[in-house]
């Protein structure tokens, strides 16, 4: 069997076992922050910061989410963590913002941020504040999820049923998911270009 024909079958069958249910609450709790008016903060780093910067796209234009994702701006999150370091890079901004009750925190990560091992410690502490203020928290992480899946109100977990391939699985499904989300109908608000468009003359 080829490479390309494995890794997409081990895919296929995470997907599988993906609990569909949550990924319905997770909606339901973003729809609820749309409608309280609050804002939504989608917090990652590495390559999850990639999907954060992506997401919130698509939240803000489909589905009308205000929402930021604090990567975005390289010249604070590099000064934050020159002067204060990383840990602390996600809490400032969120206090700055004044992160509220009426908000909530969208989590992606291939772990899920682990404080005693001191992965994504500064996720960790950002759940940390959400929930100090009473703002809720959803996740799309991986392997067992970490610090957010006990964390959060609805959490996602992309199965690590590929010791190899943990991470390349879990962030390639991880765009699966948030594009589910904003073309769920709970939240989606408009439609994606092509999809608006009428079939081209002749089309079946």
């Amino acid at each position: 069997m080829s490479f390309a024909k494995s890794f997409l079958q081990e895919a296929a069958e995470i997907l599988g076992q993906i609990d569909a249910e949550e990924i319905e609450a997770v909606a339901r709790g973003l729809a609820a922050v749309r409608e309280r008016g609050g804002r939504l903060f989608v917090l990652g780093v590495g390559g999850s910061a990639g999907h954060a910067s992506h997401s919130v796209c698509d939240f803000r234009k489909l589905c009308a989410i205000e929402a930021y994702a604090p990567t975005d701006n390289a010249s604070e999150l590099t000064a934050r963590t020159n002067d204060e370091g990383w840990q602390s890079v996600f809490t400032g901004w969120l206090s700055v913002s004044r992160l509220s009750a009426r908000d909530a925190l969208l989590v992606f990560s291939v772990g899920g941020g682990d404080a005693k091992r001191g992965v994504s410690a500064n996720l960790v502490r950002a759940i940390e504040l959400a929930r100090s203020l009473g703002a809720p928290v959803y996740g799309v992480v991986g392997r067992d999820g970490g610090f957010t899946k006990t964390a959060a109100a609805a959490c996602v977990v992309i199965p690590p049923r590929f010791a190899d391939h943990v991470t390349p699985h879990t962030e390639g499904i991880c765009a699966l998911i948030w594009h589910l989300l904003v073309s769920h109908p709970q939240l989606a608000r408009n439609a994606t270009r092509w999809e608006s468009l009428a079939p081209a003359s002749g089309a079946a």
